[in-house]
């Protein structure tokens, strides 16, 4: 058995960062940056108002204006007009600054009266409240750096400069078995034996979480040749194969067998950990194998660790294997084997709470679970206030 750092390490050496599409900016939610972008104009391509109220021509200690009368300028308009020394006149919140005009004095701060803007001078300064010229980013400055996440933020920004296309990092194609002959679909009558299949639903909301759209998936009875055939199907169109079930050691584990048969070379095979000690990693040609144990909340504990992970780094984030923070843990907590130990937790005001309910097979937990968290093999114990690796499940 390896230890957890040894499986990330063989991961990084073995994933490849796929090829590079381009994309509609509305349609790049979640994926993640292929090049620097830089912007093709000054934002904004104007001076313009922060505020409603009156632009004028600033004049030291004047608390007098006088008011362009029948005029104002809102967002979107174009004016002509050119201030003199002295004058005012109503603008918008986004509207353009005109010309001769050096500040903007908010509604509030004055008054109107017989023609005249009315202004307290101790409350202005010239240059208040315009936005100025490329303020938000100036033509041919990186606004986007590659390998960035692409949130509804950077997609604000890359609209606010009139880019519609964006290239991105490509998605990998994904196929996943489940296997396991005790397993029932929810919703159909569960005889004695039988448990329902809860980990296809799971894999497939992780891979639904991480903006993935090519994948497919199937059931496999725990038969040898259905499998390994099964196996040779999917590896010939995909570039992630993840498998559920069956990968350890008992009478019915065809797993393995299936994956060598095939020609898949084993990378990983049982990791120091609990849960998910039997869990594999394989790799034939560009393409990788991830086999998963079948108990559900080593499902959610492998998949969270090592595969989402995985083909995050496959799409283009660098940052894919740290840990979402360090967080101090709220309580005591003693460790029951020499095994990392990967802990359905619960995040709540900066502190960290391990909860009840440990087991491998045990999902109770994950009703209130909001992360896992990782306690390595050499730490038997932690104190109320050790820092501890913290991995969001979202």
């Amino acid at each position: 058995m390896i230890s957890i750092a040894e499986v990330i390490h063989i991961l990084k050496q073995n994933l490849q960062i796929l090829p590079g599409e381009e994309i509609n900016v509305s349609q790049s939610l979640g994926r993640f940056v292929e090049c620097d972008i830089v912007s093709p104009i000054d934002v904004p391509s104007f001076d313009n108002s922060a505020m409603d109220g009156y632009a004028l021509f600033f004049v030291e200690n004047s608390s007098e204006y006088n008011l362009v009368a029948g005029n104002s300028i809102a967002a979107g308009d174009f004016s002509q007009l050119k201030l003199q020394p002295g004058e005012a006149i109503r603008i918008f919140t986004g509207a353009p600054i005109p010309e001769g005009a050096d500040t903007v004095v908010q509604q509030e701060l004055s008054s109107v009266q017989n023609g005249k803007l009315l202004v307290e001078t101790n409350l202005i300064q010239k240059g208040n409240h315009i936005r100025p010229k490329g303020a938000q980013c100036l033509s041919g400055q990186i606004i986007v750096k590659a390998g960035t996440h692409i949130t509804p933020g950077v997609i604000a920004l890359l609209c606010s400069v009139g880019i519609t296309k964006v290239k991105v990092f490509s998605q990998p194609k994904i196929s996943l078995i489940i296997t396991g002959n005790e397993l029932v679909e929810p919703g159909n009558i569960l005889n004695k034996g039988k448990i329902y299949n809860s980990n296809e639903s799971t894999v497939l909301a992780f891979i639904s979480s991480l903006g993935i759209q090519s994948v497919d998936s199937i059931r496999v009875k725990d038969d040898y040749e259905t499998l390994y055939q099964q196996i040779r199907n999917k590896l010939a169109r995909v570039d992630v194969l993840i498998l559920t079930g069956g990968i350890s050691v008992g009478e019915y584990d065809f797993v393995y067998q299936a994956l060598k048969e095939n020609e898949v070379e084993t990378l990983v095979y049982k990791v120091k950990q609990k849960p998910g000690k039997p869990f594999y990693i394989g790799k034939k040609e560009n393409k990788i194998i991830f086999a998963l144990p079948g108990n559900p909340a080593a499902v959610i504990s492998c998949f969270n660790q090592y595969v989402k992970p995985a083909l995050k780094m496959m799409m283009g984030d660098n940052k894919a294997f740290s840990p979402s923070c360090l967080l101090p843990l709220a309580h005591h907590w003693i460790k029951k084997t020499n095994l990392s130990n990967i802990l359905k937790a619960k995040v709540e005001n900066n502190e960290v709470f391990i909860l009840n309910g440990q087991d491998s097979f045990n999902l109770k937990p994950f009703g209130e679970a909001n992360a896992l968290v990782v306690i390595y093999e050499s730490d038997m114990s932690k104190n109320k206030g050790d820092l501890v690796e913290v991995y969001y499940l979202n």
